[in-house]
């Protein structure tokens, strides 16, 4: 069946469409009809322009990930209102611009599609596999921003989401498109072919889900003497500079809630990202008068992890890093016992690609990046004294797929993830909301609990499965502590072991599909008229007519 449609302006509303309703996919709307939209780019890119197909294709691409992402990524909106009378200005050209780059992706994505394969069944593979290598590509390049991967559209700690366990967000990112574009392969129900490929993308579907019942129905019991985790927020929003009695308010507010009652007395008080306005070198330092306060807070044998700032370097040549900072509470007061430096920075947030060029462009001074930050070396678990081995990621770095894999080995693995973030940057959008679903898919890959710790929120505990363990969160605008028992780490997961194989071994499989569509294996009517004949010579009857 070919469904007639023509006409630029049904074009440009049907691209338009399909980004949005995609995007409206993710947490917290949970639209998901919007993942069938995969597919519907899919025909809408088979159908381009006949006398310029890749042009087309290219352009109704771009337009749906440009939407995709203006829906996706608008809370960057709120991060230059911060500081609204220097930069206010910028935030929607900002926006656009974000979302007219990132939209390039799909545009390449759908330019390749179209070149390689437009007929058959196994387009199918070729969609997802260009589609998907492309969303591969925009989670690495400088630095990479895998924000909203297609697979990360199931809320996470849900039954779809479980099978991150064994193929990462990435391969979980090729079954979904894959699936949702079969699955619109029936609105050509007169072609049992077609049909046939619309039922395996249900059966994929079910399966998703009865993979993730079966794995949800078998959980890790509670650890025995577990250490209990309180994570801080105290409802601190950014401001552009902070006066003294600012800061004095700050520290005051993280120590009162700090050292706040409860049933049995936390192990460990985890800080977000930012918490304190100043360098840990200072505000640690000695003879500061905020060491002491935040020493009273602490009870003997507490740990306490801060996200800071630090320096490092020399005098001469000064290193900036973004750092958890862990201490405990001893007989001699605070003493240091580990440090992890942010190794994913965020592009023209924390440091400038293309520095020299952009520095002399005046680039660094129209968006306030200065020096930057160092990145620190990749990510491994750390070991403070008297915890647990724990795999810190902080903020931006929650988002990528694998980061956190560490080893299979009881030697090399951690028992539990540590996020800190600072989503104050984005106020009350569902920017932090969606920032919450994509850490916790770190938790099903890697099968360890998370604890994650905000100034506004979203602040939890997520157990191994990805869900938020009930009663443990604090929504936007709340200040509270949040006190639990660390929950039970399961066996290295699949992911863990194997790592991107899986999602390697699919865009093999779309490679190989696209060379088998070049070739034109499937398309040859020549080729379908002599299998036809053979056959029915081999029954004694008579060729049948090739139907197109």
């Amino acid at each position: 069946m070919r469904i007639a449609l023509t006409g630029r302006w049904a074009i440009l509303g049907l691209s338009l469409v399909a980004g949005a309703a995609s995007a409206l996919a993710f947490p917290p709307f949970g639209f998901l009809p919007g993942l069938l939209a995969y597919g519907g780019m899919m025909w809408l890119w088979d159908h381009a322009d006949a006398d310029r197909p890749l042009r087309s294709a290219f352009w109704r691409g771009w337009l749906s990930g440009s939407v995709f992402f203006l829906i996706s990524t608008w809370w960057v909106y709120e991060a230059f209102q911060v500081d609204a009378a220097n930069q206010g200005w910028m935030a929607p050209i900002a926006v656009a611009l974000l979302a007219a780059i990132l939209g390039l992706f799909w545009g390449v994505a759908a330019l390749a599609y179209r070149a390689i394969a437009a007929k058959g069944l196994l387009r199918v593979v070729v969609f997802a596999g260009v589609f998907c290598g492309l969303e591969w590509v925009r989670g690495h390049l400088f630095t990479g921003f895998p924000w909203d991967l297609p697979g990360e559209a199931w809320r996470a700690g849900s039954a779809p989401s479980q099978a991150a366990s064994i193929f990462g967000a990435y391969g979980l990112s090729f079954i979904t498109v894959a699936a949702s574009a079969a699955l619109t392969l029936a609105a050509d129900y007169r072609d049992r072919r077609a049909l046939a490929g619309a039922g395996v993308g249900l059966a994929v579907v079910l399966s998703l889900y009865g993979f993730g019942a079966w794995r949800l129905a078998h959980v890790a019991p509670p650890l025995a003497n577990a250490p209990i985790v309180r994570i801080i927020q105290p409802d601190e929003h950014e401001q552009p500079s902070y006066s003294a009695d600012d800061f004095r308010a700050i520290v005051a507010r993280y120590a009162t809630l700090t050292s706040q009652p409860a049933a049995k007395a936390p192990d460990v008080v985890i800080w977000p990202e930012g918490a304190i306005p100043a360098a840990a070198n200072d505000f640690l330092g000695p003879g500061s008068w905020t060491l002491p306060a935040i020493e009273a807070a602490l009870k003997p044998g507490q740990s306490l992890m801060i996200g800071a700032y630090r320096v490092g370097g020399t005098e001469a040549a000064p290193l900036y890093y973004n750092t958890l900072v862990v201490s405990r509470e001893g007989s001699a007061g605070l003493v240091l016992t580990a440090t992890y430096d942010k190794y994913r920075l965020v592009p023209f947030g924390e440091y400038m690609p293309a520095d020299s060029i952009m520095g002399r462009l005046g680039f660094k001074k129209l968006v306030h990046v200065g020096d930057g930050f160092s990145p620190g070396p990749r990510p491994t678990p750390i070991r403070p004294q008297g915890l647990p081995a724990v795999q810190p990621l902080i903020c931006y770095e929650a988002l990528f797929p694998g980061l956190p894999r560490g080893g299979s080995g009881p030697g090399d693995r951690a028992a539990w993830i540590v996020n800190v973030s600072d989503d104050a940057w984005f106020g009350r959008t569902y920017g932090p909301l969606q920032h919450l679903n994509l850490a916790s898919y770190r938790a099903i890959e890697t099968g360890l609990p998370m604890a994650r710790a905000t100034p506004t929120g979203v602040s939890a505990m997520v157990d191994a499965y990805g869900r938020i363990v009930p009663g443990a969160s604090l929504p936007q605008g709340a200040m509270g502590v949040i006190d639990r028992p660390l929950p039970a780490a399961l066996p290295p997961t699949l992911f863990v072991r194997f790592g991107e194989i899986f999602f390697y071994g699919f865009i093999g499989l779309a490679v190989a599909a696209g060379l088998v569509l070049r070739r034109g294996a499937f398309l040859n009517p020549q080729l379908t008229l002599m299998l036809s004949s053979s056959m029915s010579r081999a029954r004694g009857a008579a060729p049948a007519r090739l139907r197109e």
